[in-house]
């Protein structure tokens, strides 16, 4: 026992020696810290804190745990542990341990040449004073499938791929008898085969070659490949649409409530191929409308578990970029089949409202139906007709779109359909003004856009802005998402509801917030970042508006969105923040998302008696669509930045004013104000001072000058260089 009153003060080193003892006679049990302290015979205050202490460092260096607080026992837990594997370009490699904890160190020289995604087993090194916890892989368990993407070089006697993946610091070796036919300079594809023990550098095998670098195609491919993304669709799967027949049965339409007789139309974009919903409209009495929000019927041509489903499943979402779609399903069904077309019998799984003129659901049901398409509207006819009868927003006709002319020359003029339009209008301003009463966040930010030629050479870069009547769609398509979810969801007291897929939206961490309020006053904004949802979210709104004036409008509204939580497919339902809905799923793109055919099945079942499914199994495939939903839009950004680079690749040399929309610790990244194409002013170039990063409030300083480079600074930038490898720009300032 350690000596404490009145006796010679207790050394650290004899404190440490008392506690190895004491744990390592009871090492099944846990003590609290009062016991501790009377086990020791610990009595002075200097003598406990010196405890205290050096207990917090036995649980740093994981000799003991702490659980729950102030209850201490010795770390069982085996030194050798499995877990997954993340590689990083700079060798600061990690392991992260199954059952989740902080992921820990592995240096590149205990890493055993595990890949990125690994499954390994891993011993916990002996941890060294004032070091980070370490680990040593022992043994790779399996392998991820993983494939790198690069430009080959082939010398006379080697190959070897460049790759720019920032999970490998080495280029990896080909052995031409691997090459697939691929010569110097192609895009290829490239798996690793072996990384022997004593080699720098692995060793691989072409196992797809997607041409010649700087070629469109072969760019895309690139790009959807870098991301683990598919670029062409299995035969085997076309095979199976195209065995699909395309004609309804009669007996299929008198199973379903027929609504061939109804006004409906869709609204899309003009190269929309894919119409996955239709709006029907009738008036049935002096104030009231029955408004039916009509999706296409995936489910009733994709059968669960059929080779097509299972590959809609794997990819989880469409994927955009700039020049393609790559579709989830087989075009047949897609674009053909599926797609709510004009002039043709459709089937469709419909939400069917009564409103009145103030948008109030009065009534609604949902049902399978047959549809007929009378129009397929582009949304700059419903703007022309919504401007021309005064009824858009004001904002819209600061911004006057192009005057177009219908799709097909045969098309019964819009203004034929202005007391539908006008109707449809003002109810969906209603729907938008009472959603953001209620707490929504207004997010309106533009998109950038390429005009492109037949070889998908960037010719000009615009900005899609949404307008009033893409508002109009939008807010039918969220009252069918949250009407399905609230009729799965709500049930009475009592009652548990059945399992189903929802999109949910946490609330925004509140120091997130706390530091987005100190940001904005630098813009002479406010923002109260602590209160209830409501008030917090309408605060956002005001900022937001108030924001759209300022020069650096683009980028508080970026900064916002990155200060909130991302949303995701769950089956725990905890509501919708953006949205301010407490139940929403998205019923209303099948075609393009998984989930979505997910949750008709879900309705259909449910809706026929079915039971209840299993929670697991849906929660795991609600896991998997939202991770594929983040990478296509990685891969939809990367689409965008290669265009940007090759766009300004034309530019080199001219000057541009900009906004410093970034900071990190190696430069600037700045953002030209004419067309939002964003480059980096590397520290290197920064010679007029020795800079620091101040993380915390987003500017670099200079420490002899005082010079202060701030998020939202205008600046005048120089176009240095474009890399087209790297997806990159760099800038310099012109002083």
């Amino acid at each position: 026992m350690a000596k404490s009153k009145g006796s010679k003060r207790i050394t650290r080193k004899q404190m440490v020696a008392y506690l190895e003892r004491t744990f390592e006679a009871h090492p099944d049990e846990r003590m609290e810290l009062k016991e501790i302290f009377r086990t020791l015979n610990l009595t002075t205050h200097p003598s406990k804190m010196l405890c205290m202490d050096v207990l917090e460092d036995m649980i740093e260096d994981d000799y003991l745990v702490e659980k729950p607080r102030y209850t201490y026992g010795l770390k069982t837990q085996g030194q050798v542990m499995e877990g997954v594997f993340a590689r990083k370009a700079n060798g600061k490699n990690t392991f992260l341990p199954d059952g989740g904890g902080h992921p820990i160190l592995v240096a590149e020289r205990n890493s055993l040449h595990a890949m990125d995604g690994d499954r390994v087993r891993a011993t916990m090194m002996a941890r060294r004073r004032n070091h980070v916890r370490e680990a040593q892989v022992t043994e790779i368990l399996k392998r991820a499938d993983k494939s790198f993407v690069g430009r080959l070089r082939c010398q006379r006697d080697i190959a070897y791929l460049l790759t720019e993946d920032r999970t490998l610091a080495n280029d990896i070796f080909i052995p031409r008898r691997n090459l697939k036919g691929a010569k110097d300079g192609d895009k290829v594809v490239v798996k690793i085969i072996e990384w022997p023990a004593e080699a720098k550098n692995p060793v691989g095998k072409v196992v797809d070659v997607l041409g010649q670098s700087g070629e469109n195609d072969a760019e895309m491919h690139a790009i959807l490949a870098e991301f683990g993304l598919p670029y062409r669709y299995p035969q085997q799967v076309e095979d199976a649409a195209n065995l699909i027949p395309d004609r309804i049965p009669e007996e299929e339409i008198r199973k379903r409530e027929d609504m061939r007789e109804v006004m409906t139309f869709t609204i899309d974009p003009r190269d929309a191929k894919d119409f996955d919903d239709a709006i029907s409209i009738r008036k049935v009495s002096t104030r009231m409308w029955e408004v039916g929000v009509h999706i296409a019927d995936v489910s009733h041509y994709v059968q669960e578990g059929s080779i097509i489903d299972k590959e809609a499943q794997k990819r989880g979402t469409s994927v955009y970029l700039v020049d393609r779609t790559v579709p989830m399903l087989p075009e047949r069904l897609c674009n053909n089949i599926c797609s709510l077309r004009p002039d043709e019998d459709k089937l469709a799984y419909s939400v069917i409202f009564l409103l009145d003129e103030e948008a109030e659901v009065k009534d609604w049901h949902l049902a399978k139906t047959v549809i007929r398409s009378n129009r397929r509207f582009i949304y700059e006819e419903v703007q022309q007709v919504l401007e021309a009868h005064g009824e858009a927003s004001p904002e819209d006709y600061q911004n006057p779109g192009d005057r177009v002319e219908p799709e097909r020359p045969d098309y019964e003029p819009a203004e034929h359909f202005a007391e539908e339009l006008i109707m449809l209008n003002r109810m969906a301003k209603a729907l938008r003004a009472r959603r953001f009463r209620q707490g929504a966040v207004d997010f309106d930010r533009q998109e950038t856009r390429f005009e492109i030629d037949e070889k998908g050479k960037p010719l000009s870069v615009y900005f899609k802005v949404a307008k009033d009547a893409n508002k109009l769609v939008e807010e039918f398509m969220l009252l069918a998402n949250r009407t399905v979810a609230e009729g799965i969801g709500k049930v009475g007291k009592n009652k548990t509801s059945k399992v189903f897929v929802y999109r949910v939206h946490d609330q925004p961490d509140q120091n997130k917030l706390i530091n987005l309020s100190e940001f904005v006053v630098k813009f002479g904004l406010r923002l109260k970042p602590t209160g209830s949802n409501n008030a917090v979210s309408q605060s956002l709104n005001k900022m937001l508006h108030e924001a759209k004036s300022t020069k650096a409008s683009n980028l508080i509204e970026m900064v916002t969105l990155r200060a909130m939580m991302k949303a995701k497919y769950s089956t725990d339902n905890i509501g919708h923040y953006g949205l301010a809905f407490d139940y929403y799923t998205h019923f209303t793109s099948p075609i393009r998302r998984y989930p979505d055919l997910m949750v008709h099945r879900l309705l259909a079942r449910y809706a026929d008696g079915g039971r209840n499914v299993q929670r697991s199994r849906f929660e795991e495939e609600c896991e998997h669509a939202s991770r594929m939903e983040q990478t296509a839009a990685l891969a939809e950004r990367a689409s965008i930045k290669y265009k940007e680079v090759e766009f300004m690749q034309e530019h080199v040399g001219q000057e541009y004013d900009g906004i410093i929309s970034g900071i990190t610790e190696y430069g600037l990244y700045v953002e030209i104000k004419e067309n939002k194409c964003e480059g980096m002013v590397p520290l290197r170039d920064l010679d007029d001072d020795l800079y620091e990063f101040d993380e915390k409030n987003y500017c670099l300083w200079g420490r002899r000058h005082h010079h202060r480079y701030s998020l939202g600074d205008e600046v005048r930038i120089r176009i240095v260089s474009a890399n087209l490898e790297r997806k990159q720009l760099n800038f310099s300032l012109v002083k």
